[in-house]
């Protein structure tokens, strides 16, 4: 096991041992619905040096990128929750980006690889907003909802592995945590007016 990864809960004849990357379980309900299908979780948001001892690691509001070696030596799926529909919006800000450029909103779940994003594709699913679902902050969270919604509806597949990755097609975007233009004035406006505004100032450069 992973010296840094904490025992979320003590599962008898567990289902599967998973190390969960990323959120706590005060972040994302998904820790406890693993629970609930017997897995034995583990958890850490820190970087690991290993694999070893888990049959699946689950990537969720991780911060660190997986070096090659762990990546390439682990006999466990890794898999990453996207709020993007890739292979668009790679990266940073996926939400705001998808905005921006006009391209689809949605959320994805697909295998680690040596990118950033840039994984074979599990399940993934578009994302359309209510009117009311006006600023970058709602739309935000209506992804963060549909991703853990995709997760939960496959949680079975994805704990027995029976799943099937498909790899990505067309080049798709990147954009890194710079690429956000130091003009945006925030997550909470309104979208429409913001993105207007935007392409007035950055368009005269």
């Amino acid at each position: 096991m992973n010296t840094t990864a904490i025992l979320i809960e003590q599962v008898s004849s567990p289902r599967a041992k998973i190390l969960f990357l990323g959120y706590s379980r005060e972040q994302t309900s998904l820790i406890d619905d693993l629970v609930s299908k017997k897995c034995e979780v583990w958890h850490t948001d820190e970087k690991i040096q290993s694999t070893v001892g888990y049959d699946l690691v689950i990537s969720y509001g991780y911060r660190h990128i997986l070096k090659k070696e762990i990546i390439e030596s682990s006999k466990a799926p890794i898999v990453n929750l996207h709020i993007s529909y890739l292979p668009w919006n790679r990266g940073a800000h996926p939400n705001f980006w998808s905005f921006y450029e006009c391209t689809p909103s949605g959320v994805s779940i697909h295998l680690i690889d040596e990118g950033v994003d840039t994984g074979a594709i599990i399940y993934q699913r578009y994302v359309n907003f209510d009117k009311e679902e006006d600023t970058f902050s709602k739309t935000y969270k209506k992804l963060i909802v549909e991703i853990e919604k995709l997760f939960r509806d496959n949680i079975d597949e994805l704990i027995s592995k029976k799943f099937i990755a498909t790899p990505q097609r067309r080049k798709g975007s990147y954009h890194s945590v710079a690429n956000l233009p130091k003009e945006f004035i925030g997550w909470d406006t309104v979208i429409k007016e913001e993105v207007v505004r935007l392409d007035s100032i950055l368009n005269k450069k």
